[in-house]
């Protein structure tokens, strides 16, 4: 019994996914990857709990997180990512937001969300939302 509880806590200390967990849909995690990569190449920075970031050390933090949470749930939508993962800290709750140039910061959730927008309709074959 014992080395029945020291297995479990191991699978679960080294982020072993629950039975019910499956995979992100590879139409998902495409639109994710392609919204990260918009945010890498940017020239904005992503801030988080008092910090700012490059947007390649932002999509390195917001993978770490969507696995994370793969470990734990299904990712259903790109929406979902952004409300699980990209819009706050999930350490300390704080809002997480990107600022661009000059301009004032705005919450990640809204410029994500924007960026989601765009990538969808510049879609072959996209209908306009």
């Amino acid at each position: 019994m014992r080395w029945a509880a020291l297995t479990l806590a191991a699978a679960l200390a080294l982020g072993a996914a629950p039975a019910g967990a499956a995979a992100t849909a590879a139409g998902v995690r495409a639109e994710i990857d392609a919204l990260l990569a918009r945010l890498q190449a940017s020239d904005c920075q992503f801030g988080r709990n008092g910090t700012w970031y490059a947007g390649t050390e932002a999509k390195d933090h917001l993978l770490r997180k969507l696995s994370a949470i793969e470990g734990r749930t299904t990712v259903a939508s790109t929406e979902q990512f952004i409300e699980l993962a990209a819009s706050r800290s999930s350490t300390t709750g704080r809002p997480y937001a990107v600022r661009c140039a000059a301009q004032a910061a705005t919450p990640s959730q809204q410029w994500l969300t924007q960026q989601l927008t765009v990538l969808r309709a510049a879609k072959p074959g996209a209908a306009p939302r």
